[in-house]
């Protein structure tokens, strides 16, 4: 078992947990995942490792609050324990040689961004953050990026806080003004991924994208979390999660992201009466 030594809200809908796992918190590197089950009868969640402590042997993950598994991890508590935590999975992102690198996240996207910033920082690489969210409420994290960037740029799509638009408009201004960026990261919504990197293509800037479709074994058996690379079916779990934004099926992508849409809803339903009941 694995117990929950802290937890706290980053917003109305996310959360993170720092998880007691010292065996993978001495492994794991940024860009790698684990998959957890909350509960003996809970789905199996891959979530990307948001920190590591490997003095205290923990292990960090930030989840937004969207179905019935990330609902039964939620009610879960400081002192509680998780059934199955598994990990680290997925190739670690490559840093190595990267001298300035522009880190776009987008969302929940950033708590995948924010380790690789870090780790990209503490190789002694310039760091641009750009990171956006819909709104002032649902902004995270802001204060442990500003930590690891030398410059930090934040979008709102409403312009309630920061910069009014979405983040391809200061990446593009960045490239044109001369930023020189060896390569673009960029994690956050596919949407939002597949037009960072029409924004790059047009600079002929590297650009790495961090994948995270429908998960079930890790250990690409089960075939769940293909894609279209450059041509080819490659797995997130053991090919990725990260790879050439260019080469990426955006468009397939996004089609089997939806593909489980109403099953999702009828089980986030069936999770939200089940724990009416059990408040009263």
């Amino acid at each position: 078992m694995f117990k929950i030594v802290k937890k706290r809200s980053l917003n109305p809908t996310v959360s993170e947990m720092s998880i007691e796992a010292p065996l993978i918190a001495k492994k794991a590197k940024p860009g790698q995942f684990i998959i957890l089950r909350a509960k003996e009868d809970s789905e199996r969640i891959p979530l990307t490792i948001a920190g590591t402590d490997a003095a205290a042997g923990t292990v960090d993950i930030i989840y937004q609050i969207v179905g019935a598994g990330t609902m039964q991890l939620n009610s879960l508590n400081q002192g509680d324990s998780l059934h199955d935590f598994v990990g680290p999975l997925g190739k670690p992102t490559e840093i190595e040689g990267l001298k300035n690198v522009c880190v776009v996240g987008g969302g929940v996207g950033c708590a995948i961004a924010l380790p690789v910033a870090r780790a990209l920082h503490e190789a002694g690489a310039k760091v641009t953050g750009i990171v956006g969210f819909r709104n002032k409420d649902l902004v995270i994290l802001e204060d442990e990026f500003r930590a690891c960037c030398d410059e930090l740029i934040l979008m709102t799509d409403d312009g309630s806080y920061g910069d009014k638009g979405v983040v391809t408009a200061p990446l593009e201004k960045c490239i044109q003004d001369g930023a020189n960026f060896d390569e673009v990261i960029t994690i956050g919504p596919l949407i939002m991924m597949k037009f960072v990197v029409s924004v790059t293509k047009k600079y002929n800037v590297k650009t790495v994208v961090s994948m995270n479709p429908i998960m079930i074994d890790g250990t690409g058996m089960c075939g769940g979390c293909r894609l279209t690379v450059g041509g080819k079916t490659m797995f997130a779990c053991v090919d990725g999660p990260d790879f050439d934004g260019f080469e990426v099926d955006f468009d397939e992508a996004m089609h089997r992201g939806t593909m489980y849409r109403d099953f999702e809803a009828h089980a986030r339903e069936a999770e939200c009466n089940l724990l009416k009941k059990e408040v009263e």
